[in-house]
């Protein structure tokens, strides 16, 4: 018979193999969060979403589309006050070994980007509005990265960059189980915290 020990670790085990399945990071991620003229920035330099199977794709020659959700919300868990929902498409330049980012709502774009550039590129070009929030409000910060099919339609509005519908499609239904997902949370922090 197993002893209790041996139970735990195994179900620890399959705890973790079950999170690398599903796409979920296990790591020291970190989101940081930054206030700079009214627009509440983030950094992740330990989040890399170009890899994987996405890394595969680019260099096998496909546009790899990834969707970004960043939230803030007055408490762990509940509803957003705000968010900010943008698609960038990345392609990979074979014989540079360079990466190529445009972010679709602004048609803006950069080039000769390494991976770690390219992936902080997306990060810069998405924020969120600081006018409505309370600055000494507590507040929680969640960045979600998906990585989509070149051929997923977009539906985009002339006013916000992205439909509601899409929103709603994007990040109000769990990833498709071969959909590789990023996902890391901050907080609690006030505004006021944060150096501007």
């Amino acid at each position: 018979m197993k002893s209790a020990r041996n139970i735990a670790i195994s179900l620890l085990f399959v705890t973790v193999l079950s999170l690398g399945v599903l796409g979920l990071t296990v790591s020291d991620e970190t989101l940081t969060p930054r206030w700079v003229s009214d627009q509440l920035l983030v950094s992740a330099p330990k989040l890399h979403f170009i890899s994987g199977k996405s890394l595969e794709r680019l260099r096998n020659g496909a546009t790899v589309p990834f969707d970004f959700q960043l939230s803030i919300s007055a408490g762990r868990g509940n509803p957003a006050l705000q968010r900010a929902l943008e698609r960038f498409v990345v392609s990979y330049d074979v014989w540079e070994e360079k990466f190529r980012v445009i972010e679709l709502r602004g048609r803006k774009s950069r080039a000769h980007l390494t991976a770690a550039a390219a992936e902080a590129w997306c990060l810069e070009n998405i924020g969120l509005g600081t006018a409505s929030i309370n600055p000494s409000l507590s507040l929680w910060l969640r960045l979600e990265v998906r990585s989509a099919e070149s051929k997923a339609p977009l539906q985009l509005s002339d006013d916000s960059g992205m439909s509601l519908a899409t929103l709603i499609e994007l990040f109000s239904r769990q990833p498709r189980a071969s959909q590789e997902h990023w996902a890391i949370e901050t907080g609690p922090f006030k505004l006021t915290d944060l150096k501007r």
